[in-house]
């Protein structure tokens, strides 16, 4: 007997096919800042290791070092077995916390830090985090319009639509278009109570920056106003001290939902939020994404915050990154305009079959890159997410240029 399900998959399934748009997980090892391929050694230029530090085995031998001088007491946990509100609420997160809100206060002026009612939340990854955090804001019994970038990540897209109360409508604004969003807010209904304005500071898939100054201004003009930033892309890229663009432009007490990860250029796993402390409160009793998921293992927590520790002193990195980031974006972009954004550089091509024959013919120079196609992008944008990261060197990216 049939299954309609599985005749209706297989249908499906076909039609991915025919549009260049089915997906499969690579079969691929890890040595270094190389993926290998069928035997083959590609230099990764796909991954978000901005700062390569996933590939460095110097830190890691340091990190394990570390761990083999304390007492088997000390030791932190593989597991942590429960959520944190039961028992996962382990040592080592609560002395993540504790240590992000120090580096977090490395970028205020000593008058915003004594002023500062900031907290964090540490979170099992970015999306918990945005699928979370407004839908639990939401549960407010306040009238709320929520107005995002049209080019926000999926994870918050699918967390405005988790959102169910009756108080709240969301609207979105063309992709840094501060025009359209101001027209958007001063179309507010007075029965408005709060408006959030939600974006990236770097948006993943472009790789361009969202003008935070600007926002911070138009939020000044209201007191409805909050600002939701995710500094996922940002964060340990960006910034003195790696605290992301809001360092870099000086804005980070003006917004009032700092989301940053650490599964990019940490090279490890999770995920904050910063925001005032009654939110924190607030999201601990409300946010169903973090209730209801067992926290991370304290090995892993362990680990980020060894870096976390050594983040500040990461600027030759990121200074290294933005040059090979420049390199590469000028040799695409000739006109006297290019600057550097973020080491994320978007090659679009067009059409997905065309996205993918330019994948293979970077494969064949010895370049792991890999082809985005909508949904991940809009119909026709196809393109070569090209990564920079601070492993490579002058010499890779003029190979990598040669190709473009």
């Amino acid at each position: 007997m049939t299954i309609p399900t599985l005749t209706s998959l297989t249908d499906h399934l076909e039609a991915l096919h025919s549009n260049d748009q089915y997906r499969q997980l690579p079969i691929i090892k890890h040595r270094d800042q190389w993926i290998i391929a069928n035997d083959n050694a590609l230099l990764n230029i796909s991954s978000n290791d901005y700062l390569g530090l996933g590939s460095d085995t110097r830190l890691q031998t340091q990190f394990l070092d570390q761990l083999q001088t304390l007492p088997e007491s000390l030791l932190p946990k593989m597991g942590s077995t429960s959520s944190r509100l039961l028992t996962g609420n382990h040592e080592q997160l609560q002395l993540l916390e504790e240590e992000l809100i120090k580096w977090y206060q490395l970028g205020l002026s000593s008058q915003q830090r004594r002023a500062s009612t900031k907290s964090v939340l540490v979170i099992n990854s970015g999306y918990h985090v945005n699928i979370g955090v407004l839908p639990a804001l939401a549960k407010l019994p306040l009238n709320t319009l929520i107005v995002s970038d049209e080019l926000i990540h999926a994870s918050i897209i699918d967390g405005i639509r988790l959102i169910s109360s009756k108080h709240c409508t969301c609207k979105r604004y063309r992709h840094n278009d501060l025009t359209h969003l101001a027209s958007i807010l001063e179309g507010a209904d007075t029965s408005i109570e709060r408006i959030i304005i939600v974006t990236e500071s770097i948006f993943s898939m472009d790789g361009d920056r969202a003008d935070l100054k600007a926002l911070v201004t138009l939020k000044a003009r209201n007191p409805r106003i909050e600002l939701y930033v995710d500094e996922a892309h940002a964060v340990g890229v960006l910034g003195r001290h790696g605290l992301g663009l809001a360092e870099e432009t000086q804005t980070l007490e003006d917004i009032d939902y700092i989301v940053g990860t650490f599964g990019k250029a940490f090279a490890s796993m999770g995920a904050y939020v910063i925001c005032d402390d009654k939110v924190r409160q607030w999201l601990i009793n409300q946010m169903r994404s973090f209730i209801f998921s067992t926290a991370l293992p304290p090995i892993t927590h362990s680990w980020t915050r060894f870096i976390l520790e050594k983040m500040p002193s990461f600027h030759h990195l990121r200074t290294h990154l933005a040059k090979l980031s420049l390199q590469v974006v000028e040799a695409i972009d000739d006109s006297s305009t290019a600057c550097y954004q973020s080491p994320i550089i978007p090659y679009i091509i067009g059409s997905n079959a065309s996205a993918i024959d330019k994948a293979q013919q970077l494969r064949d120079a010895g370049f792991y890159a890999l082809p985005i196609r909508p949904p991940t992008v809009p119909v026709d944008t196809a393109r070569i997410r090209i990564v920079m990261n601070a492993k490579l060197t002058i010499e890779d990216c003029d190979r990598l240029i040669s190709q473009l």
